[in-house]
Formats: C-alpha cells, structure tokens, sequence
C-alpha cells in the first residue's frame, strides 16, 4: 500500500507549471521522473523518450535510487516498458517476480518488487514511457496506477514539443546533438557553471584510422561503428552528459558539474568503451579513439575551451592514438 502522504495536486501543479516554462527535453524529462517519485512514494522514477523510429532512446531520465547507475539495455519490444508501449495502456507489477512481462537485469544494484507505468503518448503515436518502483511487492494501487496515467498525460504535450526541437538538431545515425547544436549548448552549460560555481570539463573523442573502416569494409559498416560508438559512450556516461556530432568520426562529450579529476575517469572510461571490444558486424571491427580533455577555465569562452581539447586530441593522436591527453 502507497504510504505517500504528498498532495497529488500540488505535485501535479508544480510540474505543470515548470513544463509551462518550455524547458529543453532532459530537464522535462528529469522533471517528470522527480515528480513522479513525489507523486507515488516511489524509492526509484524514470521516463523514457523514443526517437522518431520508435525502437531506440532519445532522452531518458531516472530519479531515485540508482540513478546514477549506468543505464541497462533498452529494448522498446521487451519487458513491461515494452508491453506499455506496445498496449498504449498503463499498468501495475504487483509483484516483479511473478509477472511474465517483467525483465530482470543481473547488473542491477537495486531492488524491484513493484511497478507502475504510463505511456507517453499522443492519441494512437506512443512517444515514451514512464515507470516507478518499490522494493516491495504490492506497493502501488489503483489509484498509483491513475496518477501514473495523469502525470503521463500532464507532461505529454511538452515532452513532445521538445522531442521534435531535439530531432531537428539531432545527428539521425548517432542519436547524437549535431554539429550546429554544440556552441549554443555550450554557451548554455558555461553560463550554468560561471552562475553556480560548478565546474564543467569537455572532451574532444576522435575515433583513430576511422577512414581505414569506410575503405576497407564500406561505409555501411562504417555506419554501424559510429552508431555502437555513441551507444558505447552514452551507457558509459550519465544521462545529465551531452554528447555531440562534431565532424565525421569526431565527437565532443560535454561534462556538466564535472572537475578534471571526474573529467579523466570518464575520458578513460569512454577510451577503453572503444579499444576493449570490437565492434559487430559481418565482420568484427578493432576501434580506438584518442581524447583531448580540458576543464573551463573562469572568463574562457566556448571557441576557446573547444579550441583547446581540438589541441590535446591532436596530441593524443601525435602520441601514439589510442590515448587520453588532457588541455
């Protein structure tokens, strides 16, 4: 039984008011998850947004418990997510290890005992989902599973809107924010840190000998490794971290509220993403990247700061490749 004792209304108000505000896809969306944890007494939130296909993830945000915990596989046909958006249909898990519909991840470092979950959708055209759990079996109610369908319905409308701005400026093959997204991004996440006295690193990846791949075995395989690169980097970093398109084979990672220190554990991460596994296809592709790495100095613009880590990739490539040089 949801021992919730926050105001439905109040949560429900609050949130429409911040959507009414047209923040960018991951705040509404990281607002959705934070409310619905409010909202349902939930120990874990999240909220799944698809991209124009429908079979893979735009934006996702989770709140609560494992939060910050890479994200698990996602499969828009599997698990009770995929039932969701399948049936157009909100639903409970009374008990996550009775329920057929339910996937369990062996990796996972939380319980889930029960759920809730809503589609995101716009009359028949499903655009996400969201879902809440408990450690415990039986948690949520009828009444969790309508509020579950009311919040769906509440930030729908933004969702969607801001689904389609990030589809405009979003590269098709990679998922990834496209070239002309990154200086107003930047700018943005800059003036966040100079504001709030946070730090902020970037990354520069470029993928080695990557014209090698496209030659010898066709670009269409030379499209496969660029897409399984950015799935790579975006399981390997948090869901807050902005990863862009700059050219061909280069992309720039940006790390908000992240110091040097932070900055070269996930540099290193993403690197060895890269080199510890081949790639799949008709035949298994080796991959490196090199990585130039660089914290925002105060009064440092965004050419400058991007200018810098360009520098320390050419570096790491001038080093040897396969390598984390930092600005």
């Amino acid at each position: 039984m949801n021992a919730a004792t926050t105001d439905p209304l109040a949560v429900l108000l609050a949130l429409t008011r911040h959507l009414n505000e047209e923040p960018g896809l991951d705040e509404a969306v990281g607002a959705v998850a934070r409310a619905g944890l409010q909202l349902l007494g939930a120990t874990r939130a999240s909220v799944r947004v698809l991209d124009e296909g429908g079979a893979r993830l735009l934006s996702v945000a989770r709140a609560g418990e494992g939060a910050q915990d890479p994200a698990p596989p996602f499969d828009a046909r599997r698990g009770v997510v995929g039932w969701v958006i399948a049936n157009i249909q909100a639903t409970r898990v009374v008990d996550c290890a009775a329920d057929p519909r339910f996937e369990h991840f062996p990796h996972q470092r939380f319980t889930m005992r029960s759920m809730v979950l809503a589609p995101l959708h716009m009359g028949p055209r499903v655009v996400g989902a969201f879902a809440a759990s408990h450690p415990t079996a039986d948690h949520f109610t009828a009444r969790d599973e309508a509020l579950a369908a009311l919040l769906a319905n509440t930030a729908v409308a933004r969702i969607e809107q801001a689904r389609l701005e990030r589809l405009a400026h979003t590269d098709e093959l990679t998922r990834a924010l496209n070239r002309r997204s990154l200086l107003p991004r930047l700018t943005q996440e800059i003036a966040r840190a100079a504001r709030y006295a946070k730090p902020l690193s970037l990354a520069l990846i470029d993928l080695d000998h990557f014209k090698r791949v496209n030659d010898t075995h066709g670009h269409l395989l030379g499209d496969r490794v660029l897409a399984e690169f950015a799935e790579r980097v975006r399981e390997t970093v948090r869901t807050a971290d902005i990863l862009v398109r700059w050219g061909g084979e280069e992309f720039v990672l940006v790390l908000p509220e992240t110091d040097a220190a932070a900055a070269r554990v996930v540099a290193e991460r993403v690197r060895a993403a890269v080199a510890t596994r081949t790639f799949a296809g008709p035949v298994a592709v080796a991959q490196t990247a090199s990585i130039g790495l660089g914290t925002w100095r105060a009064g440092e613009t965004p050419k400058a700061l991007l200018a810098r880590v360009d520098a320390a990739a050419y570096d790491a490539k001038a080093a040897g490749r396969d390598r984390v040089v930092i600005a």
